[in-house]
């Protein structure tokens, strides 16, 4: 194979935003997969950054949420609170895409802390406005690498939660989760694999897991990255800071 699992796990998330309108996106591989997109299957993508930058469409990867490369080009620039009120609460973000540190079946995300929160062994940047964007946003994507520690049965800490039974939010919650293996569906509010990646198999998928995954019954396998994907991926990064 001329990719890395990491570059299998971008380019799958950057598939999924086929067909979606405004994404509300962090910084990190989220943006990576979104600036693939944009370039690739889905132009038209407009890209909401919590600083308050809409319709973004950076020339570069950002270093920060503050970094002014997402002015550059923007349709507009507002408050937070403009962004949050009128644009996430007020239902206008088809889908966001986080990052997690940890994540569970039911798709409920920790960004705060790793071990008690009192003495935490890691501590990690916090939530940020990614609790109100899980909560407010039609749908939910995650993309995040796979491992024992990454996908636990129980979080340390719940930064933005998932399909909880009484939840009560106005979007529709997560919807994906990508990681370096595969590519996960909600189904009955249960994270379940529906694509293996090519090399991927299910052995590895279940020794990076808490829990016993579910899987689909007609798994499929994602298709490799196109030589254009390729391409336009590495030129956006580099120096590889997420690529690996």
């Amino acid at each position: 194979m001329n990719w890395t699992s990491n570059e299998m796990m971008v380019v799958a998330a950057a598939r999924r935003l086929a067909g979606e309108r405004v994404c509300f996106v962090g910084i990190g591989p989220p943006n990576l997969a979104c600036s693939l997109a944009q370039r690739t299957v889905e132009p038209n993508l407009e890209l909401v950054y919590e600083s308050g930058a809409v319709g973004a469409r950076p020339a570069r990867l950002p270093i920060s949420i503050g970094d002014p490369c997402l002015v550059s080009g923007a349709r507009a620039v507002t408050s937070q609170f403009d962004l949050f009120s009128f644009y996430l609460q007020g239902g206008r973000v088809d889908v966001a895409f986080l990052g997690a540190a940890q994540i569970d079946r039911r798709g409920s995300i920790n960004t705060t802390v790793i071990g008690p929160y009192e003495r935490p062994k890691v501590r990690l940047p916090g939530s940020g406005g990614a609790c109100e964007i899980a909560l407010d946003a039609a749908k939910v994507f995650v993309i995040v690498p796979q491992s024992a520690r990454s996908f636990v049965s129980r979080l340390d800490f719940v930064t933005s939660p998932g399909h909880v039974p009484g939840r009560a939010a106005a979007g529709g919650g997560p919807d994906t989760v990508v990681t370096q293996l595969g590519v996960y569906r909600f189904v009955d509010g249960e994270m379940t694999l529906v694509s293996l990646h090519p090399g991927a198999t299910l052995e590895q998928v279940r020794a990076g897991c808490g829990w016993e995954p579910a899987v689909a019954d007609d798994l499929a396998e994602t298709p490799p990255p196109t030589d254009e994907e390729l391409t336009i991926l590495r030129a956006l990064d580099p120096d590889r800071v997420y690529l690996g």
